[in-house]
């Protein structure tokens, strides 16, 4: 599968299998992430990989009632280990490191064939109690990964035209 497939064939999945995510696989998503590219290459994150059933099921109340979040075998929750900086553009530097870094571990579970949903919707201070995080850290993402138990269809995605402009920003 090259890159471009992954992106086309990448759908977030909300139910899964009973079925255990193989250690290479979830290490090769792991290195996704070592190897993904942050500011200035100072690496700012930690990922807490949770299997265990009972934190799961803990995480389903931190995250808004998804109970998908249980029944996945593993989440990862994303950390920032210094959420102060803000680079030139004015941006804080965490914010786009670990979407950099979680879009990368996504794209290698689709390679690994296995199904992820990027959480959107969750308490972080829930999650920082139940996964004892400390205050400092923000948590700027959390996904599932499991072996697909369903196979949605693309969502509609806009025209080119509708998203790209050339040499200035133009409204439609």
């Amino acid at each position: 599968m090259d890159v471009f497939e992954a992106i086309s064939k990448r759908r977030s999945i909300r139910k899964y299998k009973d079925t255990p995510v193989d250690d290479e696989k979830l290490e090769m998503i792991l290195e996704a992430a070592r190897i993904a590219p942050s500011a200035a290459n100072r690496q700012e994150w930690k990922f807490i990989v949770v299997k265990n059933k009972e934190t799961r099921e803990k995480l389903v109340e931190a995250a808004n009632g998804q109970k998908f979040v249980a029944e996945a075998p593993v989440t990862i929750v994303a950390c920032s280990t210094e959420s102060e900086r803000v680079m030139p553009c004015g941006q804080y530097a965490y914010t786009v490191d670990l979407s950099i870094a979680v879009s990368f571990m996504i794209l290698e579970a689709t390679e690994q064939g296995l199904g992820t949903c990027w959480l959107g919707a969750y308490d972080e201070e829930k999650v920082r109690n139940i996964l004892d995080i400390p205050e400092r850290i923000r948590v700027p993402a959390m996904f599932t990964v499991g072996v697909a138990a369903e196979d949605p269809h693309q969502r509609p995605r806009k025209h080119l035209s509708e998203i790209i402009s050339s040499e200035k920003y133009m409204t439609l």
